[in-house]
């Protein structure tokens, strides 16, 4: 029998991987190396690697010059400021490819997800593709920190902002090139909000995220600064909030998405839930923090949600579903604290569950805690609100 014959593929379609880089001569010639021989033996497509290096003050620029002489279809671009964003930006809105992505230098992400990140938008099926750590296929090495951390951050995302995305920080992404060059020129962040920000501005223009399950290891020997990469990351939130309270941004997104629409009435309510939840979680964080000094976590958590709440009605009431007047508000009021049940439940549950788990926990783990919760009773509470206590229909019952 003649042996069959397998034709190579045809390498038509580019895709540019970017690898940005700040002082990280210590790994950055080996995991180069390494995706450049993965990328020659196993991916069909063409391709192109380019380091950008982001004002490092190390070797970095050197190894990146000498790799970029060594290895075909490997560049390198200098920046002269820091900031992944900045780095991003700078190749993304300067790229022919097709398909433009970037992965962490130290490639804690299996390299067997990069083909089905990029394919779906090489198809043409999708816009954005993105790593996700956090769902059930995924397989993650890390520590409890850093999950916690992750999964809270992700929970008011999709809690406060209505993200439908699971994880917006795995460095692991990528992005049809004409959406990348649409989108850039509304994301105003320049460091590690810049993947957040770039997702929920393609979402709110309803833009197609594929993701994908991915194997991760951590890095131990990561140098981010976790607690000023989650205030920046807390300052962003609330900077897309106050910009999406100013209207859409006109953006030129593909014709299919022109005309897309969020459910009637919508569009209208959530840039002020959004902000009422904001404040209100705000609110709640300090009330807590102040009466944790005096009583017990449990306690101080059910009496600040139930203060907070109170006032959440009332402005939720007002602002967010336009309604005045007398009629009706008793009756919001006691519906709006049954929404508070849900709330009460799952930070009470969090809360009991990290006490099992860490005994002694600090404060700031009973926080983080709360937060993750209430990030997600906030979703919970918006839905009840819109179809329930605040539903058109009954709303004009009660003014009759």
């Amino acid at each position: 029998m003649d042996q069959l014959t397998v034709p190579a593929p045809v390498r038509t379609r580019l895709v540019e991987v970017v690898v940005p880089v700040h002082n990280e001569q210590r790994v950055l010639a080996e995991s180069v190396r390494r995706l450049h021989a993965y990328l020659t033996g196993t991916f069909p497509y063409a391709f192109r690697v380019t380091i950008a290096d982001n004002a490092s003050t190390d070797g970095t620029w050197r190894i990146a010059l000498d790799l970029s002489r060594e290895l075909p279809h490997v560049h390198a671009v200098h920046l002269d400021a820091k900031g992944r964003g900045r780095a991003l930006r700078r190749v993304w809105s300067e790229s022919a490819a097709d398909v433009v992505a970037y992965m962490d230098v130290d490639l804690s992400t299996d390299l067997d997800a990069f083909l089905p990140l990029v394919a779906p938008l090489l198809s043409g099926h999708s816009d954005l593709a993105i790593g996700t750590r956090l769902s059930r296929g995924a397989n993650v090495v890390r520590g409890p920190r850093r999950e916690l951390i992750s999964r809270t951050y992700n929970l008011m995302l999709r809690g406060a902002m209505g993200a439908g995305f699971s994880d917006a920080q795995c460095g692991f992404k990528a992005v049809r090139t004409e959406i990348a060059q649409a989108l850039l020129p509304a994301v105003e962040d320049e460091e590690w909000f810049f993947d957040t920000e770039l997702l929920l501005l393609a979402e709110r223009h309803g833009l197609r995220i594929h993701e994908v399950p991915v194997d991760w290891v951590d890095d131990p020997d990561s140098r981010v600064d976790i607690l000023r990469t989650v205030m920046d990351d807390l300052k962003g939130m609330a900077r897309v909030a106050r910009r999406t309270l100013s209207g859409p941004a006109r953006l030129p997104v593909p014709p299919r998405v022109g005309n897309a629409r969020l459910p009637g009435g919508m569009a209208r309510q959530l840039p002020g839930f959004v902000v009422i939840g904001l404040v209100s979680t705000l609110a709640h964080l300090l009330l807590f923090v102040a009466l944790r000094l005096l009583v017990p976590a449990v306690v101080a958590n059910g009496v600040a949600l139930v203060v907070t709440a109170v006032a959440n009605t009332a402005a939720n009431r007002r602002f967010t579903f336009g309604v005045t007047g007398r009629a009706g508000a008793l009756r919001h009021q006691l519906e709006g604290g049954l929404t508070l049940v849900a709330g009460l439940a799952l930070s009470t549950g969090g809360l009991a569950l990290l006490g099992l788990l860490v005994p002694d926990a600090s404060t700031a783990a009973e926080i983080a805690a709360v937060t993750a919760a209430n990030a997600l009773a906030t979703l919970v509470r918006f839905l009840l609100l819109r179809a329930w206590v605040f539903h058109p229909r009954r709303v004009k019952e009660a003014t009759r």
